[in-house]
């Protein structure tokens, strides 16, 4: 696991993995590097949000998996504030290796783009 890395080492394994994916941008977003399908979000950056000792990423998750996956390993995954309440969850990348981080990160990837093409274009 990459438990010794710093936040600045975090986000560029979350980069190196995000960008990989098509049609993938990177913007700031309250001030934390918020990755994009299109014009939806699927990752965000929270390095230690309003103090809550967190160096994590917040996704969205399938429903109903939010619960579970909080459930069986409450040192990994979190409710995030704000986007927790939509089914969002935390993961904090100091307790996650990388072929389980690239996996949520391709599956939230998959919800958003999904998502991105049901929303009417303008």
């Amino acid at each position: 696991m990459s438990t010794n890395l710093t936040a600045e080492a975090q986000i560029d394994r979350v980069r190196k993995l995000a960008l990989a994916l098509p049609r993938t941008t990177e913007k700031l977003s309250h001030g934390e590097p918020t990755f994009f399908v299109r014009k939806t979000v699927f990752v965000m950056f929270a390095n230690n949000h309003h103090s809550d000792g967190h160096t994590a990423i917040w996704i969205p998750a399938p429903p109903g998996a939010q619960a579970e996956m909080i459930a069986e390993a409450p040192t990994v995954y979190f409710k995030p504030p704000y986007v927790g309440v939509k089914g969002w969850v935390g993961v904090e990348l100091t307790q996650i290796p990388d072929d389980i981080l690239l996996t949520l990160i391709r599956q939230a990837w998959q919800l958003s783009a999904q998502k991105s093409q049901e929303r009417p274009r303008r």
